[in-house]
């Protein structure tokens, strides 16, 4: 195996020319915590050795984040600056490329009151609306990586010392993001290919519902709109044609449900990182696509609260199938971060739907609604994948099809 530096330039140059897979004369919007400046400056280089245009930088700080949420006045978690606006919103029209190194600590706002944060996402929502909206059209492209920091290590590996933690999160990011070889574009993009097989596979099927069941409790109908199509592996730009990887590590394909035909109750399988807290215990009833009762073992006003950031948060907007044997959850790894965990597991999202449906181009927000596509400003993906989980489809014309066998892939 290549050593760290590396096997970290490789990945660096993974998330330029195949996550966002920059083009010549485009914006890169590079966001990253202060302490990861490191890696930071080696995404830029990259992107500029790519052609980029010029590479922005939109720093974070654990610390001061959650400083602000315990000490700031109250209403400013009321209102969004003018500039985040302005940034987010134009530069996703233009068609810029977004790369986010996620680093947060996922119990950085532990014990800050969550209303405050609820306020802050509505805000933040209603700023940004414009940049949510082309971001899960694929308006541009955009992509989510990981990069380790001492308290998100320390809380995945307790018994290794802090440099010990980091060095293993790191192996781990490689890993699942097929980065060991020094050919990460290549072996992505052949991982994609497979996704994109078993992508062709479900929309032959036209699955009209999918039914949910295991140990744990869930006992879940799930009903898919007209239209939808499943995805998963690369994703197509509609701005420029280019396609991009979402998210580094994925292993899923997902489609969306019909916002009112979500029925029956879901148990979560893994803890969830919501808001700087976790959640454990995560279960929902629905009926009629809304949640109607929910419950947590911990963090359970942190879970109200984010149903409740509007109407759609109550709703479902995506259903995503991840075998239990696949190499994030073979790992064997609690990583406390949606982006690692939601690819271990089958998961549901509540909030905003990806219009997975044919036609969905250009429509307004009540055309899609029409269609049975949810609408948010809120998207959080819960696991929900077991060992014994059971997934039974049922075509147009009746047809009851096995999709999920003892956690796997039955096709």
């Amino acid at each position: 195996m290549p050593d760290f530096e590396a096997l970290r330039r490789d990945y660096v140059r993974l998330l330029i020319r195949e996550g966002v897979r920059l083009q010549p004369g485009q914006r890169l919007v590079l966001s990253a915590a202060v302490d990861q400046a490191d890696i930071a400056r080696a995404c830029a280089e990259e992107a500029y050795n790519a052609g980029c245009r010029e590479v922005i930088m939109n720093w974070s700080d654990d610390a001061l984040t959650r400083m602000r949420f315990l000490r700031a006045e109250s209403d400013v978690f009321d209102t969004c600056a003018p500039w985040r606006s302005l940034l987010y919103n134009s530069l996703a029209e233009e068609g810029a490329a977004w790369l986010f190194l996620d680093s947060d600590d996922p119990e950085n706002l532990k014990g800050v009151d969550p209303d405050r944060i609820r306020r802050s996402q509505v805000a933040s929502g209603k700023a940004v609306k414009t940049f949510r909206m082309l971001e899960t059209s694929n308006g541009f492209p955009w992509c989510i990586a990981a990069v380790p920091s001492p308290a998100w290590a320390r809380l995945v590996f307790p018994d290794l010392e802090e440099t010990a933690a980091v060095a293993r999160l790191w192996e781990e990011i490689f890993k699942a993001a097929r980065c060991t070889r020094g050919q990460a574009v290549a072996d992505w993009r052949a991982h994609s290919d497979t996704l994109q097989k078993r992508v062709a596979i479900l929309n032959e099927y036209n699955f009209k519902s999918l039914h949910y069941q295991n140990a744990l409790g869930t006992d879940l109908t799930v009903e898919l709109p007209e239209g939808h199509f499943w995805a998963g592996g690369a994703e197509k730009c509609t701005k420029n044609g280019v396609e991009f990887s979402a998210n580094i590590p994925t292993e899923e394909v997902f489609t969306l449900p019909r916002r009112d035909g979500v029925n029956g109750t879901v148990v979560a399988s893994k803890p969830l990182a919501l808001n700087g807290n976790i959640i454990e215990g995560l279960r929902f009833t629905l009926c009629g696509g809304k949640i109607v009762s929910l419950s947590a073992r911990r963090g359970e006003d942190i879970l109200r609260n984010a149903t409740e950031v509007d109407e759609g948060a109550s709703y479902f907007g995506e259903v995503a199938l991840v075998p239990y044997d696949s190499p994030i959850s073979n790992s064997g790894v609690l990583f406390y971060s949606t982006l690692f965990d939601e690819n271990a597991s089958c998961h549901f999202a509540f909030g905003d739907a990806y219009p997975c449906i044919r036609g969905a181009d250009g429509m307004d927000e009540d055309a899609l609604l029409s269609m049975g596509v949810n609408q948010s400003i809120t998207h959080v993906d819960f696991m929900v994948g077991t060992a014994d989980l059971s997934i039974t489809g049922t075509t147009h014309d009746g047809r009851v099809v096995p999709v999920f066998v003892n956690g796997n892939f039955a096709f």
